[in-house]
């Protein structure tokens, strides 16, 4: 999955976040509750400032959950016991996912 983020930030609101994953701001305040490998910061009026670290933890949450139907548990546990894997192949499928993104546009220009 490519988002649409600036890359240069060192915060994203939980809004740029709901609208890069097409989903509900409630949804990733939920899974921040639930998933302890998220720890946004919290500015001075309360909202949750997620570093590029909490966006790449979100984007596997997504994967696990969204793409490959896991449970909440079975995500949790999954996370848990193969993290570093996981996230190791999660960003190579993401990586080739970008390229061929890449060169479908290459090859629609042409």
């Amino acid at each position: 999955m490519h988002l649409d983020l600036p890359t240069d930030k060192r915060y994203y609101s939980i809004g740029e976040l709901a609208k890069a994953f097409d989903v509900n701001a409630s949804l990733i305040r939920f899974w921040d509750k639930e998933f302890d490998i998220l720890k946004p910061k919290k500015n001075a009026k309360g909202n949750r400032m997620f570093t590029p670290e909490d966006v790449k933890n979100l984007q596997l949450i997504y994967h696990l959950v969204k793409e490959r139907g896991f449970t909440l548990e079975g995500a949790k546990t999954h996370l848990k016991e193969g993290q570093k894997k996981t996230l190791d192949k999660f960003e190579v499928i993401s990586k080739l996912e970008s390229i061929k993104a890449q060169l479908s546009s290459i090859k629609n220009a042409l």
